[in-house]
């Protein structure tokens, strides 16, 4: 009798254990398996070439652009831009231009990321998938000219205005370029944190109680990433992107939650 009461209470404690942890029809298939993951990065693979064919094909377009770009990026910019050495200028024309047809490509490179990694959000209950590349593109590109048409000018205001009588900026238009580019990429991939998070959420990476209770270390780092991201290690400029990175961030929690209460009516 007493073995099998001991019997009875190990079986019992087996069962409390498994039971939450039985998968029911709506999470068959959640778990993200490695083959599926060497898959989709198999498909990306084969769209490097069309990717890299596209950014050769825009950057022969637009070197013969490249200066008037320059004029446009200089214009948040009141004082001349110099050439230490003999090829920088050269040199700068072909890094603008590198950037500047990477930017037209985007477009590209999302629909080749999406149409790789899309299977594996097909099989858990993502229907709207071509939604998702053009979400993305306009996040990306929405980032990008806020930080253009207002970051960036406030940005360079700053900096520029700690110049005095006995302080005159000779700013190198190699390191002007990778300023500006810096920062115009860093706010249009930081953009994508709604988009990034509700995807998590789909795959049942991250939930809207794991986020809003961690939401102090997602703080944390927000500001080391506003800090790595942004060219300039200053607090203005970090503040200038770790706002709106905050904003982003509690905008991809609603977004988490109204995904979970879709799940949740759907489930019941």
């Amino acid at each position: 009798m007493e073995e099998r009461r001991a019997l009875e209470v190990s079986n019992n404690v087996l069962l409390c254990y498994i039971t939450p942890r039985i998968l029911t029809k709506e999470d068959i298939g959640m778990e993200i398996k490695r083959e599926e993951l060497f898959q989709s990065l198999g498909r990306l693979r084969k769209g490097l070439l069309t990717i890299l064919g596209t950014v050769i094909l825009f950057g022969l377009i637009i070197f013969p652009f490249s200066r008037s770009l320059l004029r446009h990026l200089h214009r948040s910019l009141q004082e001349d831009l110099v050439a230490y050495g003999i090829p920088e200028a050269f040199l700068s024309m072909i890094k603008l231009t590198l950037f500047s047809s990477l930017f037209l490509t985007v477009p590209v490179i999302f629909y080749f990321f999406w149409s790789a990694f899309s299977p594996m959000f097909q099989k858990r209950g993502l229907k709207s998938t071509m939604l998702i590349p053009f979400v993305a593109i306009l996040l990306f590109y929405g980032g990008a000219f806020f930080c253009y048409f207002i970051t960036l000018p406030f940005g360079i205001q700053f900096l520029m205005g700690y110049q005095s009588n006995t302080i005159k900026p000779m700013i190198s238009v190699a390191k002007f370029i990778s300023f500006c580019v810096g920062f115009i990429f860093a706010f249009g991939l930081v953009f994508e944190l709604p988009l990034i998070l509700a995807l998590l959420s789909y795959i049942r990476v991250v939930n809207a109680s794991f986020l809003t209770r961690n939401r102090r270390y997602a703080i944390l780092i927000m500001a080391i990433l506003s800090a790595v991201l942004t060219p300039t290690p200053d607090v203005f400029n970090m503040a200038l992107m770790g706002g709106p990175l905050y904003i982003l961030f509690e905008i991809g929690i609603l977004l988490v939650k109204m995904i979970e209460h879709k799940r949740t009516r759907v489930g019941g």
